[in-house]
This record gives structure tokens, sequence and C-alpha cells, in this order.
């Protein structure tokens, strides 16, 4: 009996470490060999009885196969088992006070509790009732059965079984008992039409040999797309392309490259712009020189280089905006600039999250008030912090950090669109993290001009 515990402890350990599937439709069929323990109720009390069957005095079992069974998976975690059991009893009250032969044929109908509870993968745990005809010593009867048991797939094919049940009879030819078998049980009948080794019930092309990647379905080219997907399924290209290839390596598939065979743009619809002004080469009549389209690709008078044409531009000769034709917008002061930039330095939050502390408020309020007196400036309001902790959680702490501060503005008066807020988390200190002071200097929160 020693050596049945550390068996079952055995090969308990080893399908913990499995990731697999119990059975189900796609291996409907299952038979399984294993050993039955018959331990007789001994007329104590129901906990008494249960910690009985715990123990291993009462037990009757055989050295070898004494039980077999045969089940088919029905529908929606329901199946049969038809089951055959035999066994030699030498305990009924007290050990050793029998000698008589047992013997049983049982019809189960199991339910997997995976249904409720989702699927547990190798662990497929069961609850099981149903009836069959039980002989001991020479007398028999129609008894009752109950019980929960659980199977511990090694694959999609074989897994331990474990099952452990009461029955009870009509007519007391045999005395209620428990019933607990250990063994092997081995699933089949799987469905696979096209005989690519993906199951008909995960098979996306069940009728059409594919690849198991792929669920099932075909990639005539073996360029990695699969033919539903795949622009061109007879030719092999890119993923990133549709599976469609793509000659000059542009980005631009083949089939839509004007260019097909020199490299340029999807936006040119691939062919080239050597002066990247928006007009491809066959059409540019100053291919090296940036020019608009209006003037075949080659350049209007624009001193100052800032989109305003000289004979339009009041400020030629100083870079502006065309809402000041041509000469520089003033949205904010450099002093106003400054005074935001400095001031939030003054921005100060609770250590780990992204709520303000006490008297930050203020600051905010007097950064509120220089962007409403500048409305046409716009904002970028940048977290940082120092290298403490993870990168992946630095970059979401900064990122609420600066959302937070957003917040507030627009709250209080500061139109959202005038301000962008965004997280680089330990990217982009401004000090050393190896010192507190340097850290400290890294958790920060930046507002600069974007306009």
């Amino acid at each position: 009996m020693k050596r049945l515990k550390l068996a079952v402890i055995a090969l308990f350990t080893l399908v913990t470490v499995s990731n697999l599937n119990a059975q189900n439709e796609n291996n409907p069929w299952a038979v399984g060999f294993g050993v039955n323990v018959v331990d007789f109720y001994d007329g104590t009390s129901l906990t008494d009885q249960a910690l009985d069957l715990l123990g291993s005095k009462d037990w009757n079992i055989l050295p070898s196969i004494s039980r077999i069974s045969a089940e088919k998976y029905i529908e929606k975690g329901f199946s049969v088992q038809l089951a055959g059991s035999i066994n030699k009893i030498k305990t009924v009250s007290a050990k050793n006070d029998s000698d008589f032969l047992y013997w049983a044929v049982d019809a189960i109908v199991k339910y997997d509790l995976n249904n409720l509870v989702g699927e547990t993968a190798w662990f497929d745990p069961y609850v099981y009732l149903g009836g069959g005809y039980t002989s001991a010593d020479s007398k028999g009867e129609g008894m009752l059965n109950g019980g929960v048991g659980a199977n511990f797939w090694f694959n999609d094919n074989m897994a331990v079984n474990f099952q452990t049940g009461t029955k009870r009879g009509f007519s007391q030819n045999v005395q209620a008992h428990y019933q607990t078998t250990f063994g092997l049980v081995f699933a089949f009948g799987g469905k696979d039409t096209d005989g690519d080794g993906v199951y008909d019930k995960d098979d996306a092309c069940p009728e059409v040999a594919g690849l198991e990647e792929f669920n099932g379905c075909p990639d005539a080219d073996g360029d990695g797309v699969k033919d539903s997907d795949d622009a061109c399924p007879n030719t092999a290209g890119l993923a990133s392309m549709n599976g469609c290839p793509d000659s000059d390596g542009d980005g631009v598939a083949d089939k839509d490259d004007m260019c097909p065979n020199s490299k340029g743009t999807k936006a040119n619809k691939g062919c080239p712009d050597s002066d990247g002004d928006g007009v491809v080469d066959k059409d540019d009549k100053c291919a090296s020189v940036a020019g608009p389209a209006a003037n075949a690709g080659c350049p209007w008078p624009d001193t100052d280089g800032d989109g305003v044409l000289d004979k339009d531009d009041k400020c030629p000769n100083v870079a502006g905006v065309a809402s000041e034709m041509g000469c520089p917008e003033k949205v904010i002061t450099k002093e106003a600039t400054d005074a935001i930039a400095f001031t939030a330095k003054s921005i100060l939050f609770n250590s780990g999250r992204a709520s303000f502390k006490p008297g930050v408020t203020k600051q905010l309020d007097a950064i509120v008030a220089v962007m409403n007196k500048y409305p046409k400036a716009t904002f970028a309001i940048e977290g940082h912090t120092d290298s403490s902790g993870g990168a992946p959680l630095n970059l979401r702490l900064s990122e609420k950090r600066a959302n937070a501060v957003k917040k507030y503005l627009v709250k209080n008066g500061v139109d959202t669109t005038r301000l962008e807020a965004k997280g680089f988390g330990e990217g982009s200190p401004v000090d050393t993290n190896k010192t507190r002071a340097g850290r400290a200097n890294n958790r920060r929160v930046e507002i600069k001009v974007t306009n």
C-alpha cells in the first residue's frame, strides 16, 4: 500500500509540470486501465468513514489491473462511461475478516467541471453519477453510485486518472461501500478530414490541408501569410505587404507600384522624389531642387524660407507665418516661457503616486495665469522619473503625472487643444541617478512651449 501512495505522489508531481489538454470532441473516445480499491462502510459516522477511506487498514485491492473502462464524450462537458471491475475482499469490518470475490459492472455519466470554472489545461476534474450491478460473496444487486474524479493529462491522448465515490444498493445484498480507482486513460478518435494534423474542430479550413500555425489553413506560396490573408497567394511576398512582393524594397507592393523597379515612397505610389517636394521625378522639371507642384516642381522665390512668397511677404528677410503675412508670430514672450519652466520645477507629487503634494496647486494656478495671458501659445507637458523601480512602471507613473498636470490646467481654464502630455519615464535624466540629490532632480515635470 505504501508503494501505491508513492506512485500516486510521483505521477501527480509529473503532471503538474505539464500544460496540456483534456478529452473533448477532438478525441471523443477513451479507454482506461487501472486498479480499484473497495472499502465497506463499517457502521460508524460518515466522518469516521471518510477518515477511514484516507487510511489503508480497510482497503481491498488486487496487485494487478482490476478495472477497465470505455467512455464516449457527448457534448457540453458530458460523457458516458461503461466500466468493469474485480476485487478480492479480505477486509469488511476488521482486517482479514473475509475472503470472497467482488465484481461490478457500472454505467455512469460524467460532467467535466472545467465547463464551470474555465479551462485548466492538464488538470481535468469531474463529477459522476450512475448505476450498475455489483456482486460480493456471490450475492448481487443493482447499486447507485456517484462521486468525483480527475484526469491529469500528459499529452492530448494519455492521462493519469483518479476517481473515488460511494455505492449504495436497494436490497442490502451488498453492503454499501466506497470504490476508489487509479489508472491510465487513453483518448482517441479525433477527426482530421484534410489530414493536416489539425483537428476539424480547431481547423479554420477543414477541407483543405494547411499549417498548424494558421489553424489548418494553407499558405500556397510559402511566404508565411495564409492564403485567405494573402493578396498575392501564388507569388511569395512579404507579410508587411499582405503577402505580395516588393521588388525595389520601397514599402509599396509591386501591384500598387507605379515605378516597381525604382525605390520610391508610398505617397508617390512607389515612384522616387529626389528633392522631396511631392512631385515625382518623372514629372518634376527641377528634380534636384524642391518646388511646388503648381510650378511643376520648381520653387517660387521665398528668401526667408517661411513658406510665404516674397511677393506676399511683409518681412521677406525674416522667417514668419502666413497669418502675419510672413512676419514672425508673437505667441509668447521669453520671460513668460522662462516663468512657466521655473514654476514647473515646484510641481511635486506624493511618492510613487500621481497626486500632488500640499501647496502645489498655487504653483499650478500661477502657470494657468501665464498660459491664459498668451492664448495662442501651445505647450508640451513632460513627465520624468529617476531610475528607481522598473522601467515600465516608471513610464506609466511619468505619464500619469504629466496627465495630472494637464487635467488640472484644463479644469482651470486652459484649452485642452493647447496642451500635450507625455511621459518619458527614466529615459531623459538631467542629473545622475547614483545620488539622492540627483534622483530628486530627475523626478520632475517640464512644461515647454511648442510653437
